[in-house]
């Protein structure tokens, strides 16, 4: 008895394509009558029309609508930073509170080591007395001129002291424990042949300007700003 035979599928063939037959049917094609054009010519023909319309209407039209969808998805990550920070901002707003307090305790702090204008003579005898107590001899003690900043005015004292190198050291050591801001600079120390030693330096202190020095000073660089541009 025969084994039954199971069918033979065929697999379907592909849709082979004429390549010079189309090319022919494009050169025969009579440009005023489309009418009687071949069917692939007029798929090709259609399909090019239709992408060229869908370019040109991509540049005119939708170019300045896909422009204005970047700027807005560059301003959306933008916002979104935005909103990000101030989330953090406000989920820490106590700690940055406590932050600002401990500043404000510790200007407040140093403010006070700063003199006002009538404590600087009181100041000024303080650093000659803490050489003088140190058996150092001033040849020269000359306060400069005030230089004005922000809320401040920095004072230059020019000093020449005669005496001996570890009483220089203690008289550093004394002016850093003065209740008030005293720095020393530009310290240039000198042994002459007489013998001794010979420091000169520039001692500067520090005072606050009240409210009405902080105005008269603010008006004055708005005066001279005002003039400045007046000239240009």
């Amino acid at each position: 008895m025969k084994k039954p035979t199971l069918p033979q599928i065929k697999a379907p063939k592909l849709l082979a394509i004429d390549f010079q037959a189309l090319a022919e049917d494009f050169r025969t094609l009579d440009p005023k009558d489309p009418g009687l054009w071949p069917l692939a010519p007029k798929v090709v023909i259609l399909f090019g029309i239709f992408v060229a319309a869908l370019g040109a209407a991509s540049w005119f039209g939708w170019r300045v609508q896909w422009e204005e969808l970047k700027v807005k998805e560059e301003k959306e990550i933008k916002l979104k930073e935005e909103w990000t920070n101030k989330k953090r901002q406000a989920i820490n707003l106590d700690e940055h509170r406590k932050q600002l307090e401990e500043i404000d305790r510790s200007f407040g702090t140093l403010l006070k080591q700063l003199p006002n204008a009538s404590e600087m003579e009181a100041l000024l005898v303080d650093i000659n007395q803490a050489g003088v107590g140190r058996g150092l001899q001033f040849e020269l003690f000359k306060p400069g001129a005030e230089v004005t900043k922000d809320f401040y005015a920095e004072l230059p004292i020019t000093v020449k002291i005669l005496g001996k190198y570890h009483d220089f050291g203690a008289f550093a050591g004394d002016i850093a424990r003065l209740p008030r801001i005293v720095t020393l600079n530009d310290i240039d120390i000198q042994v002459p042949k007489e013998g001794g030693m010979v420091m000169q330096a520039i001692v500067k202190t520090f005072r606050y300007m009240d409210e009405e020095e902080v105005a008269k000073q603010r008006k004055a660089k708005e005066a001279a700003k005002t003039k400045g541009g007046a000239k240009k």
